[in-house]
């Protein structure tokens, strides 16, 4: 389950998951879901990411702002996402295709994940929350 919450002039995204791991997820989803709908992106092209960080909270930084960077270099949109937390290192993956404006209908540009209401916790077992706020 992704959301996104309001925080001045810029969103937050929200990622909730029984494990870490689809947190992370789906806070990626709720990147995506600033720009464009996920629904209508097809998964056409799979992306390797790499990030690592001392804690979990730069990681999830790390992981959306690699995730914004892909999308900015290869011009592309994703809807499926797959993380795997290795101690401080996050191995993941992001399947989408090209931008394609009249059928995406781009919203607006996300510049990169804040630490602005920055959060990685286990609200309660099986519950994990992961979220902060993206400049756009």
């Amino acid at each position: 389950m992704w959301s996104h919450f309001h925080h001045g002039a810029d969103i937050g995204v929200r990622g909730v998951g029984e494990t870490l791991e689809r947190a992370f997820e789906e806070a990626a989803v709720a990147l995506t879901a600033v720009i464009a709908e996920p629904a209508g992106i097809r998964c056409l092209e799979t992306v390797e990411v790499r990030c690592e960080a001392p804690d979990r909270e730069l990681l999830l930084v790390d992981w959306l702002n690699a995730i914004v960077y892909e999308m900015a270099i290869r011009h592309m949109l994703f809807c499926r996402f797959k993380v795997e937390l290795q101690g401080s290192l996050l191995l993941g993956s992001a399947c989408g295709e090209a931008v394609d404006v009249a059928r995406h209908q781009p919203a607006i540009e996300v510049k990169g994940a804040t630490y602005t209401e920055l959060e990685v916790r286990e609200d309660r077992p099986g519950e994990w929350r992961a979220q902060c706020v993206v400049d756009v």
